[in-house]
Parts: structure tokens; C-alpha cells; sequence
């Protein structure tokens, strides 16, 4: 397991066994970081820069939501998380007062830490990142978890459906990382790897090292190691976190679409950005991360853009039927300039087809939602592609049951489902969730829309679909013993 390096190139504020590095917007306990979100660390700033000296509630509001309207109990909930991080008041210790009527300050004694000099032992240059094209916005918690962990964990793979921003997160970490490893931060697109046995040849000649023996010119090195779209490179990228267990100074961060599956991974599950209700009121909705991302899209392309009554309850709509998924969220905000926000909810009853046309820059899988999900389809068996495909019949969440009641066949029999249904878990195509009632699975809105449209070419739409209808008639499908539900369960971890 790694051990942590404090940053050792930017003056900190320290107070008691914290240091605040404003830049990296990071906070270290003993040189260990905290799991802060950024909001926490946006009010953190605020109240450091007028250290001793009271900051109205309004005043804080206004800096860290300057585009949003919030309640007074978004504020207290990261303040109280940074009392938490802080353990504000144990030992007598106090760090962040408040008063009814003027509202915070940040009492503790503060005082700026020197940098001290780089060590001459490092590679020449300490990054290759790429410059992010998506902003980051309602990913505070997963960033707190993740900047604690990817620094301890020899391998921390982000997994998650196609278009869920899981490229901008590991790279957005990585930035804040930097200067937590010594010899940097490294970013490689296995998306360019046709050939699983290019993947170490790739690797060295980005850090100037020789193919033979890699892990050996790593044993010394701290650095952090970013592979970005790993699920067609499977086995390469499972041999190259086993070889690096003799490197522990390295710290592999993927992102796949599926886990590597191997010892020692910690899995982080990315979801959409939070959706709001229709029928919630206009403040709540503009303070759902989805809307406000659509919201930020547009006003990039429309200066001044600002939404009126009627546009809340469409955007928190289009929120919805895209699932968050911040890809699909950006290729529909580059259609409101033509079509308006009612438009764009309108055109998304058609299909996919409106998020056909993002950025000609963005790597090939990113530029549609179509050649996103191309890209999960594409690599499925033949018998994963039928049952991800029937399962578009199912158009509320659905039992293990209910999927071998409608969509068995001699193809896909009984006993297959099963272990097919698991697979299109792992690969994150199929969301499985564990109610009072039992374990459901649905598919996301955009991944049904562009499955059901497959379906409806093989023309079996018809059959599956009575047969969907009469299933509470057939009951609850008898002959299908329990314990393949149970085995099921098994293999994507609710039991």
C-alpha cells in the first residue's frame, strides 16, 4: 500500500496538523489528505482569506453559489463537513466559530508554509495531461473519495456507463494530484491500443523508459499512472497492475466501463449527475448538478442566457431523460441555440438522434451518444448483444423472474440468464439496485432508446412485447428454481 507525499512546491496555510494548498484546493492532515468537496474547500477559502474576522452567511453564499439560488442549509452542511474533517472542538481545539448574526469565521491561527526545493531525482517532465473539455460539476464527493484513495491504493478503477464524465473525474484527479507525486502524473487513452500487446511499449515510450522490464525502472519512481477507457484492454491492463505490485511507489487510476477484476482493486461506481423532479420547485431544480451543467452548456454558446418559469420543469425534464449523463447533457445543450429547451425535450421522443453531434476534437467515442453506446455494444458476445437488446421491452424496473419469463428462448435459455444478465451489470449497461421488496434491474433512458431501436429491427419487438404484457397473467414463472435468482445476486454483490 502506498504511503502518502506531502506536496512539496506550493506554500500552504497551515493551522494545527493541517495544511490548506489553495491551488490544489487540497487539505493534508499530517501530510495524509482529507475528503473534502469542493464547495467545503470553496468555503474554506473564503473563510482563510478574512482568517479572524467574521463572514456573513449572505457574503458566503454569494462567493461560493455566485450563479445559483441556495438555502442557508446548503451552507451548513459543508460547513459542518469541514468541522467534521477538522474534529472542530475536540481537545479544545476550535477552528470555524459562528455567531446568529454574523455568520462564520475561521478562528484558528494561520501561517504560510514555505516550498521547499524539487528533488533533482525526478523524470524531466511530470506530466502529460491533456487539457479537460468538460467541466467538473456535482462530482464533490466522489472527488473527496477518490483524492483520499488513489494516493494509498495501488489500483482504483472509476467504472460507470458510457458518457458519464468517468474521463473528465480520473483527470480532474489527476490535476489535483500532481504534486503529490514526485516523479507526476501520466495520462494514456487506450482507446488508441488496437492491440493489447502495445499497451507497456506505449507506456515507456511516454516516460522514456525501455519496454523490457518495466517494472523494474518503476520500482523507484512515485508516480501516478492514468489509463483512460480500459474495457477493450482487459487482460493487458489486469498483467500490468500485477507487475506493478513491485513498483509501490506507483499508483494506478483507471477508468473502465468494467472492473479488472483482480486483487487488491478498489472500485469506485460513478452515476449520472443528480436529476431533479419536475415537480419541484424552481430553486431546488436549478440546484440540481444536471440542470445546472445544462444550464452552464448553453450560456457558453448563449451569453446571457438565463431560463424563465416555463424552462425549469423542461430542464429538470431533459435531465431526466438523458440520466444525468453529462456527454448526453453537452451534445443537448449544442442543440438549444437551433431548436430552444422545449425543442430539445420534444426531439428526444425521436430517438437518439439529436446527441449526434459533439466536438469534432473529442476522441470518436465521445463525439454521439450513439458511437458511445457502439462502443459497450460492439464489444458484447452475441448472446450478451440479444439479451441486452430484449431487455428494451421492459420499460419500468424488471426481476430476474420477469427477464426469464419474457425474453427466454432456445437461443437464450433459462439457465443462461442469469449469468447474461450479470455480465451486462459488470459491463455497466443493466443498473441493479436492492429495494424493501427485493433486487430490481432497469436500463438507463438512453441506453434503452438506443437498444429498443435495435430491437424493433430484428422484428421481434411484437412477440416480446405481449409476452411482457401477459407475464402477470403466466404468474410468477414456477418452473425457474430460486436459486438462480440467488446465484445472481451473488454475482453483482447484494448478497
Amino acid at each position: 500500500m502506498n504511503s502518502f507525499v506531502k506536496p512539496d512546491t506550493e506554500p500552504a496555510v497551515g493551522f494545527g496538523p493541517f495544511a490548506f494548498y489553495r491551488q490544489q484546493r487540497l487539505v493534508t492532515c499530517e501530510g495524509k489528505p482529507l475528503a473534502l468537496g469542493g464547495r467545503a474547500l470553496d468555503i474554506l477559502q473564503v473563510l482563510v482569506e478574512q482568517a479572524g474576522t467574521f463572514v456573513s452567511k449572505q457574503a458566503l453564499i454569494a462567493r461560493v453559489w455566485p450563479d445559483s439560488i441556495v438555502e442557508d442549509i446548503n451552507l451548513r452542511v459543508h460547513i459542518a463537513a469541514l468541522r467534521r474533517a477538522f474534529g472542530d472542538g475536540r481537545d479544545g481545539c476550535r477552528y470555524i466559530l459562528n455567531h446568529p448574526r454574523q455568520g462564520y469565521c475561521f478562528a484558528a491561527p494561520v501561517a504560510l508554509e514555505a516550498a521547499v526545493e524539487r528533488r533533482a531525482s525526478r523524470l524531466p517532465e511530470r506530466h502529460n495531461l491533456p487539457a479537460r473539455l468538460s467541466p467538473v460539476m456535482g462530482r464533490d464527493k466522489v472527488l473527496g473519495r477518490l483524492l483520499a484513495e488513489v494516493p494509498r491504493q495501488p489500483l482504483t478503477t472509476v467504472t460507470g456507463p458510457g458518457g458519464v464524465g468517468k474521463s473528465t473525474v480520473v483527470l480532474r484527479v489527476a490535476e489535483l494530484l500532481l504534486e503529490y507525486f514526485d516523479d507526476g502524473a501520466w495520462f494514456f487513452d487506450l482507446s488508441t491500443v488496437s492491440d493489447s500487446s502495445q499497451l507497456l511499449a506505449q507506456i515507456a515510450r511516454t516516460l522514456g523508459l525501455q519496454d523490457e522490464h518495466l517494472d523494474r525502472q518503476l520500482a523507484p519512481r512515485r508516480m501516478l499512472l492514468v489509463l483512460d477507457g480500459c474495457e477493450h484492454v482487459l487482460d493487458a491492463c489486469q498483467a500490468l497492475a500485477r507487475a506493478l505490485h513491485s513498483a509501490p511507489g506507483v499508483s494506478l487510476l483507471v477508468s473502465s466501463r468494467e472492473p479488472l477484476g483482480i486483487a487488491d482493486e478498489s472500485v469506485v461506481q460513478l452515476q449520472g449527475l443528480a436529476v431533479a423532479s419536475d415537480l419541484a420547485p424552481a430553486h431546488q431544480i436549478a440546484a440540481c448538478p444536471a440542470v445546472q451543467l445544462l444550464i452552464d452548456l448553453v450560456g457558453a454558446r448563449q451569453q446571457g442566457f438565463k431560463p424563465d418559469e416555463r424552462d425549469w420543469v423542461i430542464l429538470a425534464q431533459i435531465g431526466q431523460r438523458l440520466d444525468g449523463l453529462p456527454l448526453a447533457l453537452e451534445l443537448a445543450a449544442a442543440q438549444v441555440d437551433a431548436l430552444g429547451v422545449a425543442g430539445v425535450l420534444e426531439q428526444l421522443d425521436h430517438g437518439l438522434s439529436l446527441l449526434s453531434h459533439g466536438r469534432r476534437t473529442a476522441v470518436a467515442r465521445h463525439r454521439s451518444l450513439e458511437a458511445s453506446l457502439d462502443w459497450s455494444f460492439q464489444r458484447l458476445s452475441t448472446d450478451e448483444q440479444a439479451v441486452l437488446q430484449r431487455l428494451a421491452v421492459f420499460d419500468e424496473p424488471f426481476t430476474l423472474k420477469a427477464v426469464m419469463a419474457v425474453i427466454s428462448c432456445a437461443e437464450l435459455g433459462i439457465g443462461q440468464l442469469p449469468w447474461l444478465l450479470s455480465r451486462l451489470v459488470s459491463q455497466s449497461l443493466v443498473v441493479v439496485e436492492q429495494r424493501a421488496d427485493g433486487v430490481r434491474f432497469h436500463l438507463l433512458h438512453t441506453t434503452r432508446a438506443y437498444v429498443l431501436e435495435k430491437l424493433r429491427r430484428t422484428g421481434q419487438w411484437q412477440t416480446l412485447h405481449r409476452r411482457y404484457v401477459l407475464q402477470e397473467a403466466w404468474g410468477p414463472c414456477r418452473s425457474v428454481p430460486e436459486l438462480l435468482t440467488q446465484r445472481l445476486q451473488q454475482r453483482v454483490g447484494l448478497l
